[in-house]
């Protein structure tokens, strides 16, 4: 068991790849990110150049290793949050991608859905996976690979190839080619995974043509999935921690018992409640989903994704040049009463939960002349708020039939805590409140996923004994509570749901 004093975490999102070097409190004591630039090859359609993510990952784990002057001997393990779905195939002996990563958002696997859907398979798939049938998840994306990539099927026949989402593909290069190996709560978004027998699911790989040589080892959360490869530090390191992102912001929020619900609103948003043993499954299109497995043992969460969260402010500063910076958001919000009646519907990959829209596109209403840059950079965060509305009245219908709650207890959202980037914004998390009728909790800590992913590598090497230690270094930093009148919330969500049928309708 090391006897290092800190732990190193690498957090591969959508639009950065960042490490973050914790100490055995909590504490960030150095950190380095670079962006990810993005790629569009068609209306729909989101790559990602899997080299360079590998490259900015490994860059940003020796930055921050050197801004801290922290060696590598001291490092007792690294853990590893990355964004789900994204899907990679490489070759075996060079360890090169066949194509661009296609990430989550990337719709181009649409039309395979939808003949799933025509021909049923759809129960079978949500029965076993507890996932909805989207191009969202993996198993999509890989077929597509497979078909449409010259020789890749035959080389994966033959045992050639490699599948995995972003944190195999980093474990791969992180050791040299030594472990193919993924965790169980990023196996349980590809749809070939049953999350109810732990396992990679024959049928289902049989159904989308996928070869099963492709996939990796799936292990604990918290486990051994080896160590980095003599080159890369002064000393290898043991990896120990691996969690997709929403499930590893779910352990560094410490929402560890049932009914405990988080929200992390980055590029997406994606509200995890803990469901404990029970794998509820949902009536109003959430997903289930494993949370989290430590010693063999699976937490469940039902789970609602928001395609596009800070993404929308990201468009409306790159795409529209509305704005230089984010953060301008909330001065431009906060002085205004309201929007004057302009709803945006950022619905530029299709909706999410619980609509599951792939067709939908993204618009802005309720335009007038005097309607200006203020309104339509306060209606992009409005709807982020409005969105998460929508996904935490899924989940409380969903509860009500729940026995993780007690049996008839139902579940009360009365506090909602928060994470990512979007939080540091006071009048969205006010609004948030406000929107949900509900306390929002701040962390100390805003980047709970690249936290959550050094506990999960804390817990395995001995830093942390157990989860009740990592429970008591929560620490809030704000809560927000509601102060809107229940007339005006009802008036504003009544607006967002016409908004939404509108556009729906159009597409």
């Amino acid at each position: 068991m090391s006897t290092g004093d800190y732990l190193l975490a690498l957090d591969q999102g959508t639009t950065s790849s960042r490490a973050i070097l914790f100490d055995r409190h909590g504490v960030a004591r150095a950190s380095a990110q670079r962006e990810l630039p993005q790629i569009f090859p068609g209306p729909g359609l989101v790559e990602h150049d899997a080299g360079q993510i590998w490259r900015d990952t490994l860059a940003t784990a020796q930055a921050a290793l050197a801004e801290s002057g922290v060696g590598a001997e001291q490092i007792a393990g690294i853990g590893i949050a990355n964004q789900r779905e994204t899907t990679v195939i490489w070759r075996r002996d060079t360890s090169r991608p066949i194509h661009n990563a296609i990430v989550w958002q990337d719709r181009r696997t649409a039309a395979h859905c939808e003949r799933l859907r025509q021909c049923g398979a759809d129960k079978m798939i949500q029965a076993r996976t507890g996932l909805i049938v989207d191009p969202y998840f993996s198993a999509t994306k890989i077929s597509w690979l497979l078909d449409n990539v010259a020789g890749a099927r035959t080389a994966a026949e033959a045992g050639d190839l490699a599948f995995g989402t972003i944190d195999s593909w980093l474990l791969w290069n992180l050791t040299g080619g030594a472990s193919h190996a993924t965790d169980a709560s990023n196996a349980s978004r590809t749809m070939l995974f049953d999350i109810h027998r732990q396992c990679w699911d024959e049928e289902l790989c049989q159904l989308f043509d996928i070869p099963m040589a492709l996939l990796p080892e799936v292990r604990d959360c918290a486990a051994d999935f080896g160590h980095t490869a003599k080159d890369l530090f002064a000393v290898p390191i043991a990896i120990a921690g691996m969690a997709g992102d929403q499930q590893a912001a779910t352990v560094g929020q410490a929402c560890f018992a049932p009914g405990m619900i988080k929200a992390t609103y980055g590029t997406g948003c994606f509200v995890m409640l803990n469901t404990g043993d029970e794998a509820v499954a949902s009536q109003n299109r959430m997903l289930t989903t494993v949370a989290y497995r430590l010693e063999g043992h699976t937490t469940y969460a039902l789970e609602g994704s928001i395609f596009v969260a800070g993404a929308a402010m990201q468009w409306l500063r790159d795409g529209l040049e509305l704005i230089d910076a984010a953060p301008e958001s909330e001065a431009l919000a906060s002085g205004l009463d309201s929007t004057n009646g302009v709803i945006m519907v950022p619905a530029f990959t299709g909706l999410g939960a619980p609509y599951w829209d792939a067709e939908a596109r993204g618009a802005i209403l309720g335009l007038t002349r005097d309607s200006g840059i203020a309104q339509i950079v306060r209606a992009g965060l409005e709807a982020v708020c409005y969105q998460s509305r929508d996904l935490l009245l899924a989940m409380q219908a969903d509860a009500k039939s729940a026995t993780a709650f007690g049996a008839g207890a139902g579940l009360s959202l009365d506090v909602l805590r928060v994470d990512g980037g979007m939080v540091e914004n006071d009048w969205l998390m006010q609004f948030l409140s406000d929107i949900l009728e509900a306390t929002v909790d701040r962390p100390a800590v805003t980047e709970t996923t690249a936290l959550g992913a050094a506990y999960l590598a804390g817990l395995q090497t001995g830093v942390f004994p157990s989860l009740d230690a990592i429970t008591a270094q929560w620490r809030g930093q704000a809560s927000f509570t509601p102060g809107m009148a229940a007339e005006m919330r009802d008036r504003l969500y009544a607006a967002w749901q016409a908004a939404v049928a509108r556009v729906r309708t159009f597409a």
